[in-house]
């Protein structure tokens, strides 16, 4: 039987392979060329997108191009067609949310981390994958001065995941197994689990994907006289009740700067409230637990020496490009148990062994980025010192955004200040003395928050979101864009008050009358 015989030059499908290392460099190059520009002239954007619902299919073909586009076309598109789609979450002028700090090391380290492509589910499958990120992991617990027993040598450990959403869902799972165990499956239906009316929504999405009935999700009133912190006593008479009626109290997660307040919960007596119970406690600081490296505000994590599990979003707040979520537990083996699979084709001697951390068995999914590489490269390039540094910055920024919002009369800070976050806006009575009225209803007050941050927002200079607690409309001033000085922040509050002159002048009684004239 011949062999065949393929003239590659006469083949119709001949093209440079698309792993060529010298095309590699060339449109590498390009790419990095493409953003050093984009960053370069960031602010010459609008912060948030500008863009209707729909705007890119109407620019787009609708079908795919059956023949190759080079790299200058594909860039000219992404300025044209993207860009315009954009939120520039690296934007200086950026308030929004919670931020997504990057940097040239995050950034570089994830291109690298891509261009390796590993896989690491297992040991064997690359073991500098695997045992970088038990390294990293060991550091950063260090810098957190996390207790030993969430380290590898405290017979605890870390695993880097995508999204907190990971790490709650991956920790529940957890708990209710360990539990189920122990117990009988037949229990599932009696199990509760317990967070404040500032628990992050992934929370409860966690639960209800683990199988715990909505029915038994507890979500524990806090109070503006409190910062909206979850009180101990609240958690215990809501599981006394819980007992009462047969049911079993399973897990709480207590948080470190919520996302509407930045409040944080009295880690230590959550705890041993929880633990009279016998409950699985995770602490969530995905924004916040970045800022306790800095010795100053460690204290904002006292007591969590008693939870089983702490998670922090390094992609938030720490110089990471998304994703990052970092994950401490003190008794892996919960999550091995509930989480470990072994097919033959997987087996190999040095899981065999059981000397060698297999990382799929510590998370939902098999397949797992190489997220340690970035963060190693992140604490290399720019060591703890300047880490500390960086969010010493942005919290010091905010202390000064919120002096000079306390300095105008017309608006009020809503809760204390919180690591980077202001809360703040215009107050009843600047609109009472302009308006000429003698009371304002919380829901007209709303009103025109709302009207003033729209107003804000759509002129594109800046960014900023609010939440809703209480039935206050609050806007948050999250201070933490890699790019953001202090003259950012100052132009920022400058804005502000242009624009709550103009929303606040509509409704004085002379140009109420005016354009009813009109």
């Amino acid at each position: 039987m011949g062999s065949l015989d393929i003239k590659q030059e006469s083949s119709p499908y001949t093209m440079t392979n698309p792993l060529d290392s010298e095309e590699f460099r060339k449109q590498g190059y390009m790419v990095i060329d493409f953003l050093a520009e984009y960053y370069k002239s960031l602010e010459k954007y609008p912060v948030r997108s500008q863009v209707e619902p729909g705007y890119l299919r109407k620019r787009l073909p609708e079908s795919a191009p059956h023949k190759p586009e080079s790299m200058d076309t594909i860039l000219k598109d992404i300025q044209t067609d993207i860009i315009p789609g954009l939120t520039h979450w690296q934007s200086p002028n950026y308030y929004a949310y919670f931020p997504s700090s990057g940097s040239t090391a995050g950034l570089l380290g994830e291109t690298l981390a891509s261009g390796f492509n590993v896989v690491g589910f297992n040991w064997i499958s690359s073991p500098a994958a695997t045992e970088l990120e038990t390294i990293v992991m060991d550091w950063l617990a260090n810098m957190l001065n996390l207790p030993n027993s969430f380290t590898f040598s405290g017979n605890g450990g870390g695993v880097m995941m995508g999204t907190t959403c990971e790490a709650i869902l991956t920790t529940i799972t957890a708990a209710r197994d360990t539990f189920l165990n122990k117990y009988g499956p037949d229990t599932i239906s009696k199990l509760v689990v317990y967070g404040s009316d500032q628990t992050h929504c992934s929370f409860f999405k966690s639960a209800k994907i683990a199988g715990i009935s909505p029915s038994n999700f507890r979500t524990i009133k806090t109070t503006r006289s409190n910062s909206y912190s979850l009180l101990p006593e609240s958690l215990k008479s809501a599981i006394e009740a819980d007992l009462k009626n047969g049911l079993i109290p399973l897990f709480l997660v207590a948080t470190v700067g919520t996302t509407s307040t930045a409040a944080v919960d009295p880690l230590g007596p959550l705890c041993d409230v929880a633990k009279e119970y016998n409950m699985w406690v995770h602490v969530d600081a995905a924004y916040a637990g970045n800022a306790c490296i800095c010795p100053e505000l460690r204290y904002m994590i006292n007591g969590v020496e008693k939870a089983d599990s702490f998670s922090f979003n390094a992609h938030k707040w720490f110089l990471t490009t998304l994703d990052c979520c970092c994950l401490f537990v003190k008794n892996p083996n919960a999550l091995v148990r509930c989480l470990s699979t072994n097919p033959e084709y997987l087996k190999n001697k040095a899981t065999d062994t059981q000397q060698v951390v297999d990382y799929k068995d510590w998370q939902l999914t098999l397949s797992r980025r190489f997220r340690s590489l970035k963060m190693w490269m992140v604490i290399k390039s720019y060591g703890v010192d300047y880490l500390r540094n960086f969010l010493r910055s942005h919290v010091d920024m905010a202390i000064y955004f919120e002096q000079m919002v306390k300095k105008d009369k017309r608006f009020e800070i809503v809760v204390p200040r919180s690591f980077a976050l202001v809360c703040f806006r215009v107050c009843a009575s600047a609109v009472i003395q302009c308006c000429g009225q003698k009371f304002l209803e919380e829901e007209k007050l709303n009103e025109i928050n709302s009207e003033l941050l729209e107003s804000i927002n759509s002129v594109g200079k800046i960014y900023m979101t609010h939440s809703l607690v209480d039935g206050i409309f609050l806007i948050r001033f999250a201070v933490g864009a890699t790019l953001t000085e202090v003259h950012h922040v100052t132009y920022a509050w400058k804005l502000i008050q242009e624009h709550a002159t103009i929303v606040l002048g509509k409704r004085s009684p002379k140009n109420i009358i005016s354009s009813q004239c009109e």
